[in-house]
């Protein structure tokens, strides 16, 4: 019995690595933040494959940012990132509905909360980069 227990033990470490190893990476990053960096060098370390994408460039379309959403588990409002001067000028104390908030980040990408890591049905914002971590 303890002969099968080690072999399974040492399957489902390997197992394990194979399967982190093949998880796709996506990480929705603006290199001017230095938490997005951060995060982006962690996920470089611990990952073997990595998309980057500059979100502020490509920005998610709407469909994407309700994926990514529903993956992160946010409402569109909570992933608004409010100290951003045009949320200030647009958006402040405004009462919008979920689509609107999309179509507010979708028109206005750094709106953003950054940066934002995919790995297949999960999403983490690296806000600390360690939370990133979770996902590795």
């Amino acid at each position: 019995m303890r002969a099968e227990y080690s072999l399974f033990s040492q399957l489902s470490t390997e197992y394990s690595a194979l399967i982190i190893m093949s998880i796709k990476y996506t990480i929705y990053h603006n290199p001017r933040c230095r938490k997005s960096r951060e995060t982006l060098e962690l996920l470089q370390h611990n990952c073997k494959e990595v998309q980057i994408i500059d979100y502020l460039k490509t920005p998610p379309s709407e469909k994407e940012l309700k994926s990514i959403l529903s993956k992160l588990q946010l409402s569109a409002e909570e992933l608004v990132r409010k100290g951003e001067a045009v949320y200030k000028e647009k958006y402040l104390d405004k009462k919008m509905t979920e689509d609107q908030w999309i179509q507010a980040m979708v028109k206005n990408p750094i709106l953003i909360e950054r940066p934002i890591v995919l790995a297949g049905n999960k999403a983490i914002i690296g806000r600390p980069p360690e939370n990133v971590l979770t996902l590795v």
